[in-house]
């Protein structure tokens, strides 16, 4: 990858790790079920109107509607409401990997390497660590129901495995259209029958963090990502997202001044040894053998 495109994954990784820190700001006024259904509603609006219907089938984006938008998003900002900071909630999230390696072997009779096997075992370890924890970062609900928008993620994967040369831009702009009124349905019947006075009501905060996470975080980094995945191969891409729960850890200290305890540092690092594990460690082990390999020829 050259420099322009290195910067531009490590923008949309920074902006991604941030959007945690944003959504627990606009969680403090606003309902998180509420708070959802309008960040996918300011993303659909205007858009929709002069971005095309991605070539796909409409089950795909109502599918990804349902487990990206309404499910994953739905239970992540629950738990972030009060049972989870927004570091641990960028960490624990990225189950959504192990969940997206056992689905596929599991659904689409993908065979999974001994290194994405090994390393999803090292990666649950650390996620056990933290149905351990008592410490005020994360409660157990928070926990089940962050692992739980992971999975629903996972599924949502599998559905967009499906795509053949799509408009990652173009889908997610009409994968929006479809989330707002679930959630907003779900929201007026479990959270606030006043939901128009309620989001008059919000301060500029709650406004600026919509913008973030709507605009911001989906259309343009979403359309950078794409634009990435175009022009590199995935294998080069994707290992840049192993860097979205650090950024979304450190970010959360200096945004929100939240504090990570040394049990749930050593929970996080035991997961992101095994993601790396799984994602890299392939290449890895090609790497050290080609350099072994080298040596023993020069020797």
């Amino acid at each position: 990858m050259d420099f322009k495109s290195i910067m531009c994954a490590l923008l949309v990784v920074t902006v991604w790790g941030v959007n945690f820190s944003v959504i627990k700001l606009g969680l403090e006024e606003l309902p998180p079920i509420l708070f959802s259904g309008l960040r996918f509603l300011i993303v659909a609006i205007p858009a929709v109107f002069f971005i095309p219907f991605p070539r796909t089938s409409v089950w795909h984006v109502l599918g990804v509607g349902l487990f990206l938008g309404v499910i994953k998003f739905g239970l992540l900002f629950v738990a972030m409401e009060n049972d989870a900071s927004a570091g641990i909630a960028s960490l624990l999230l990225q189950a959504q990997v192990v969940f997206t390696i056992v689905l596929s072997a599991l659904v689409l009779k993908e065979q999974a390497s001994r290194f994405q096997i090994v390393g999803a075992v090292i990666a649950c370890s650390g996620f056990a660590m933290f149905f351990m924890s008592q410490t005020g970062s994360v409660t157990l609900l928070g926990v089940a129901l962050i692992l739980c928008a992971a999975l629903s993620w996972a599924v949502s994967n599998l559905i967009m495995k499906q795509l053949q040369q799509v408009n990652l831009l173009h889908f997610m702009v009409w994968v929006s259209v479809v989330v707002p009124l679930p959630l907003f349905a779900l929201s007026y019947y479990l959270e606030n029958d006043m939901p128009i006075s309620l989001v008059l009501s919000s301060s500029g905060q709650t406004w600026l963090a919509l913008l973030y996470v709507g605009p911001v975080s989906t259309l343009l980094a979403f359309a950078l990502w794409g634009w990435l995945l175009g022009r590199h191969h995935a294998a080069a891409v994707t290992p840049f997202a192993l860097l979205i729960p650090l950024v979304g850890i450190v970010s959360a200290n200096v945004i929100l001044n939240e504090q990570v305890d040394t049990f749930e540092l050593i929970g996080g690092a035991v997961i992101l040894c095994g993601l790396t594990f799984s994602v890299l460690g392939e290449r890895l082990f090609q790497f050290f053998s080609n350099t072994a390999s080298v040596k023993r020829k020069v020797s």
